[in-house]
């Protein structure tokens, strides 16, 4: 899989891009577990995608619901025994 970046917002901490080899859009945010830093990615319909950029609020609340495990049927990858916490 390579993820392509096409929105970042610092203040929110969360990005959104496209998953190249699928075509499919995603929202990520950062994570740290005990031994390393790194992103949970969550599909998105294309609706969404292009409603989250246009209203930023909107992903910032999905987000926030990623972060409280609210859609993890949504993970692109499942996460292992050790799974990070927001950061």
């Amino acid at each position: 899989m390579k993820f392509n970046d096409t929105y970042f917002s610092r203040p929110q901490r969360y990005v959104l891009g496209i998953e190249q080899s699928s075509g499919r859009p995603y929202l990520g945010i950062p994570v740290s577990n005990r031994m390393v830093d790194y992103e949970e990615s969550y599909w998105l319909t294309p609706d969404q995608y292009n409603r989250f950029h246009e209203q930023p609020d909107l992903a910032a609340a999905f987000a926030e619901e990623c972060r409280r495990r609210e859609h993890d049927d949504l993970l692109i990858l499942k996460p292992g025994t050790d799974r990070g916490v927001p950061m």
